[in-house]
């Protein structure tokens, strides 16, 4: 336990300039005080970790010392070469660079080591485009990410509505969504940070201008919120619906998964015959008959009335064509 703290520390120390023990306690979920005995520990073992005194003080390494990544278990090894995406790797046009790292880290490991990116391989495989989609890479995605990669600013010109826009952006990061490229990047001067999708581009110029970062800046934690709020603006409307027993087990696979499960919990007792009535939210009159036509006979639409009619309608056009 602590032999695999120790060797964390000099890594996070590795990687960084310097580092606090307060900073170091909560990356390693310990006290100052063992950060201070570790430190001193590795001292002993001969590996030069500096305390600078002081409020701007901290840990750090001297003298250039590395460390080989011998110390890796077989399972970490394995995360590891899991942790790349090759399909978008060769997107963005890291394809070469990513292969040459893996190659390093596979010559730093221990010799029974070195076949763990096979083993990973031939267990796990992500394919992120989703079915029955064409995928196709973004003609401009390697010039954004190499602006990403290196802090520049861009300008951009992209199509919106029937017209095209330019925009100065700061670009931050990239997200792949079901086989789409979205850019998370911040208008040059504005505060806020917004989504485009790169597919939408039709032209890039990467300047040389740099811009600086905002280092609070969580690019999984934006891209949680916003693909939220995303999927909560397109719920526009509510329909009324009782659910039977097997509708209510097949709604979630039929409409919006957060929506059916609010619904579900805001819901009435069942009655007799187990059915529950709930408010759904949902994107259009239109969408919600194609959704809840799924579920046939499981649900019967309340409200709105038009929406009640369409569906008698249905069901009668239903019975003349399986009538005898």
């Amino acid at each position: 336990m602590r032999a695999a703290r120790l060797i964390k520390m000099v890594l996070l120390l590795q990687s960084r300039p310097s580092m606090t023990a307060a900073e170091l306690a909560r990356e390693l979920e310990v006290s100052e005080r063992t950060v201070t005995r570790d430190a001193q520990a590795l001292s002993e073992a001969g590996v030069p970790v500096y305390a600078d005194r002081g409020r701007a003080g901290g840990y750090r390494l001297i003298g250039g010392y590395r460390t080989r990544l011998t110390g890796l278990g077989r399972s970490e090894a394995e995360a590891l070469f899991l942790s790349g995406v090759p399909g978008a790797l060769r997107e963005m046009g890291l394809e070469d660079a990513a292969s040459a790292a893996r190659l390093k880290v596979s010559a730093a490991l221990m010799p029974s080591l070195r076949d763990a990116s096979r083993t990973a391989s031939q267990r796990f495989h992500l394919d992120a485009p989703s079915w029955f989609k064409e995928p196709k890479t973004p003609e401009l995605l390697p010039a954004v990410a190499d602006a990403v990669w290196d802090d520049r600013r861009i300008v951009a010109r992209y199509r919106r509505g029937e017209g095209e826009v330019e925009r100065e952006l700061e670009p931050y990061g990239l997200v792949l969504k079901a086989g789409v490229w979205y850019l998370c990047a911040r208008v040059a001067g504005h505060g806020a940070h917004r989504v485009y999708r790169i597919d939408r581009f039709t032209a890039v110029d990467p300047g040389d201008e740099r811009f600086e970062r905002d280092e609070e800046f969580d690019l999984p934690g934006f891209w949680e919120e916003r693909a939220e709020q995303f999927a909560r603006s397109l719920l526009r409307a509510e329909v009324v619906v009782r659910v039977s027993p097997g509708g209510v087990r097949r709604l979630p696979y039929t409409v919006d998964p957060q929506s059916a499960r609010e619904a579900l919990e805001t819901a009435g007792s069942p009655d007799g015959d187990g059915w529950v009535t709930l408010t759904l939210p949902v994107e259009s009159e239109e969408v919600a008959h194609s959704q809840l036509a799924s579920l046939g006979p499981e649900v019967e639409v309340l409200e709105p009335p038009e929406l009640r009619e369409r569906f008698a309608a249905d069901a009668l056009r239903l019975a003349a064509l399986y009538r005898g």
